[in-house]
């Protein structure tokens, strides 16, 4: 069961279920179908990652999708969501040029999707641009550690945080919390260092690839139940094989169709 219980999840309710020891449940979503279905489950927050572009766009990087495509996606999450807290990704290019440029993208996500939050990466560099956004009346989750947009600048999936460079962490996730961001992600950080920073702050810290000591979880969805049949990152759990099914039953659906036994009279008028 969800660990929020409420029949519409706010961002306050995030700081309540720490304060309670509640865990939260996170999960991508890009379309009204999988968000449907992950509502109905009791997930408490929905992300419209800009991971979009390498499991919808298949892309090799995030780095290309826009704005425009964010906000086609993310209208489709919200469209179909009725209880989870639906927040959207600003992707690359959409802030980093000034905390105007930063505040007018967050605004047209929040404007034309109907979303109730955005994202953003970056810690003690990003502090005051997630500051406007907050002053303009628009929740914002942070995100630190391994940050996919900055990959080139961190030399690829390297795992963030260690040794000497844990009190970076700590100074960047209290950085986020000053400005005003009600949570932070953690991605792909030690354990240890992701669980101090979660005693730190009273803002909720959201983990992938940072251990069990965070306040909760995300995953990419496509990962997480097996949509995608390629190699996964180490610290994904596959709770299903739906690549394998959707494989198993499309040749199925073309067996069929080559013995002549779809339709049959049920499927016929």
């Amino acid at each position: 069961m969800s660990g929020i219980d409420a029949k519409k999840i706010r961002t306050r309710h995030f700081r309540e279920a720490k304060v309670n020891g509640q865990k939260v449940s996170v999960l991508t979503s890009y379309d009204a179908l999988s968000a449907r279905i992950f509502d109905e489950a009791g997930v408490d927050m929905l992300l419209v990652g800009d991971s979009a572009a390498n499991v919808v766009l298949g892309r090799d990087t995030t780095l290309s999708i826009t704005l425009d495509e964010m906000i086609v996606l993310a209208k489709a999450v919200t469209i179909a969501t009725k209880r989870a807290l639906v927040v959207v990704d600003l992707p690359f290019g959409t802030y980093e040029v000034s905390p105007n440029q930063a505040v007018e993208s967050a605004i047209r996500v929040m404007r034309e999707t109907g979303a109730a939050a955005v994202k953003i990466e970056g810690g003690v560099e990003i502090a005051q641009t997630i500051r406007r956004i907050v002053d303009a009346g628009i929740p914002v989750v942070g995100h630190i550690g391994y940050t996919p947009q900055s990959e080139h600048s961190l030399g690829g999936h390297v795992v963030q945080g260690r040794g000497a460079s844990s009190g970076k962490l700590i100074a960047d996730a209290r950085a986020l919390e000053q400005a005003g961001a009600f949570a932070v992600v953690l991605e792909m950080v030690p354990a240890e260092a992701a669980r101090e920073v979660t005693e730190d702050l009273s803002i909720t810290t959201i983990g992938i690839g940072a251990g069990n000591g965070t306040d909760g979880q995300v995953l990419v969805w496509q990962d997480a139940f097996g949509l995608n049949r390629g190699k996964k990152p180490r610290f994904v759990r596959e709770y299903a094989t739906l690549g394998d099914s959707l494989h198993d039953a499309a040749q199925a659906y073309i067996a069929d169709i080559h013995a002549g036994t779809f339709p049959g009279e049920a499927e016929s008028f």
